[in-house]
């Protein structure tokens, strides 16, 4: 399985890196040690097979005069039937429309959308940053209370889009990666 990743600039990824390691210390998720080379992200497509080397070529040229998009989180939420606890940026234009791009256009990325039931389709996405997953509901609400007591700001900018390859063996590295034209 594949997935087109957007990635954070290096003081969002450090802050989501710090809340990561926060919750291992105090025993409350190990997500970031579950699977190696785990980076901070927001999925925005995921792909059962794809043809690499063409798909990598195809993100070079449909993303090399793709700016930057701001974030914001403000929300920590669950999803119920995974009890995973996330960030979730705040909705604007801009974030939906990275998204939207990305699914709808025709020439790239739209014929590999094969998927009906995917979670990161334009119509069912929620666009969301990992803290952790797979919790028991004493350690959701763990993680919850943790989380709401962090009193900092967490905002950066998407700075990079990237391909990770995600295997049985646990381990989900960015196989490839590129900028995005500063704003």
């Amino acid at each position: 399985m594949y997935a087109v990743i957007a990635l954070f600039d290096a003081t969002l990824e450090q802050k989501i890196k710090k809340i990561w390691e926060g919750l291992e210390s105090n025993k409350i998720s190990y997500y970031a040690q579950e699977v190696e080379d785990r980076v901070p992200h927001i999925t925005i497509a995921s792909y059962k097979e794809i043809p690499v080397k063409n798909f990598i070529n195809e993100i070079e040229i449909f993303y090399k005069n793709k700016r930057q998009v701001q974030l914001d989180f403000q929300t920590i939420g669950s999803f119920v039937s995974t009890r995973t606890l996330f960030y979730s940026p705040t909705v604007t234009k801009e974030l939906m429309d990275f998204h939207s791009n990305h699914h709808h256009h025709h020439q790239y990325f739209a014929s590999y959308n094969k998927e009906e039931d995917s979670l990161y389709l334009p119509r069912k996405w929620v666009p969301h940053c990992t803290l952790a997953n797979r919790l028991s509901q004493e350690k959701l609400q763990e993680a919850y209370s943790y989380c709401l007591e962090i009193n900092e700001k967490i905002e950066g900018k998407i700075n990079r889009i990237g391909l990770i390859k995600i295997d049985g063996s646990k381990c989900a590295p960015v196989i490839y990666s590129q900028s995005l034209i500063e704003r």
